[in-house]
């Protein structure tokens, strides 16, 4: 079995962040949110790795090269435009060949990964395996009407009157009889080859498609919220460990991992929480849900739940709250009365008034 992951949208709800980085690159818990999905893929023992790109090709190739480090073998492939996802699997016809291939959302949070449907789809060996959850609005989703029995009866990306409370989580898995379905349909109604419409046309053909509910946690990371709400779920488990320098002024909660080369001086860190490799903190107090990138600087400063890209600096600033900093970007000033919730781009400059 090979992955496709799908890696060339544009990821528009999280600008200003993604004009200078790809959203799939956005890291949770220090690590990119590819790095995420690659260790679902390996998980299953998948090691060809096919990974569709787009604008952001540049930089996905430079974090993650060959895919060697990440313990998979990695094919570029290029996408112009995104045309759907439909089209990202007809680009991929010649590198996945008539094998059985997992298909993978980029942008997809899946940390409790996908044995279990895996084992399902092999043991039934439908022509599809869909993944579904039941969310409380299903508009923006593709949505799926099952039978009794989990079979496919029907999938409408994003209807207006969903008849379903059932929205496809962003993992398939799908065998070569899907490259028919693609060459066979037209783009819909917002230009894109739609995988819905081509997993319909499976359906329509009388090709079985099953469908299961996914238990663990997803998260389709589409906004700055969702970027919030991922971390703080893989913060929630992560490992504490003391590789830097922590002076004796200093206090650490449970479940705070302190990097290679950091250190801490006269600060308090409140757990769950991760500082990174060659980063200080000095006179500062970091609340839990927080992870600070590689060779950041804060000074005099007290944030929480927030995310803090590499080689960012946050000096004199108080009660920062739910933000997202990103990579070089510098934060100053501080009034200690008010919090302040901030999602600032790649280098960025923020002065919060006194």
């Amino acid at each position: 079995m090979k992955a496709l992951v799908l890696s060339g949208g544009s990821g528009t709800r999280l600008r200003p962040l993604s004009h200078s980085l790809p959203k799939q690159l956005v890291p949770l818990a220090n690590q990119p949110l590819l790095a995420h999905v690659l260790r679902g893929v390996r998980d299953l023992g998948i090691t060809e790795v096919g990974m569709v790109v787009g604008a952001g090709a540049a930089q996905i190739r430079q974090a993650f090269g060959d895919g060697c480090g990440h313990g998979v073998t990695i094919t570029y492939l290029p996408q112009d435009a995104p045309r759907g996802l439909a089209h990202a699997v007809r680009i991929a016809r010649q590198y996945l060949g008539d094998a059985d291939f997992l298909l993978h959302l980029g942008d997809n949070l899946l940390p409790d990964g996908l044995g279990e449907p895996a084992v399902e789809f092999h043991r039934r060996r439908a022509g599809a395996h869909l993944l579904v959850q039941k969310v409380t609005d299903p508009r923006p989703y593709g949505v799926v009407e099952l039978d009794r029995a989990g079979r496919v009866l029907r999938l409408v990306e994003k209807p207006r009157q969903p008849r379903s409370d059932l929205a496809l989580v962003g993992a398939c898995f799908l065998t070569s009889v899907v490259h028919q379905a693609v060459e066979a349909i037209r783009p819909g109604p917002r230009g894109e080859l739609e995988l819905t419409d081509a997993v319909q046309w499976l359906v329509d053909q009388g090709v079985v498609v099953r469908a299961s509910e996914y238990s663990g946690y997803w998260r389709d990371i589409a906004d700055s919220g969702d970027v919030l709400a991922g971390n703080r779920h893989l913060l929630a488990t992560v490992e504490p460990g003391r590789g830097g320098i922590v002076d004796p002024f200093s206090v650490l909660g449970p479940r705070v991992r302190v990097e290679e080369g950091a250190r801490v001086i006269r600060s308090r860190v409140d757990g769950p929480a991760i500082v990174g490799a060659g980063s200080v903190i000095d006179g500062s107090h970091l609340g839990p849900y927080t992870s600070v990138g590689r060779n950041c600087v804060i000074r005099d400063s007290e944030l929480s739940s927030s995310v803090v890209m590499d080689e960012a600096r946050i000096s004199g600033v108080r009660r920062l709250v739910d933000s997202i900093i990103g990579r070089a970007a510098t934060i100053g000033g501080a009034d200690p009365r008010a919090g302040r919730r901030v999602v600032c781009g790649d280098h960025g400059r923020v002065e919060v008034p006194g």
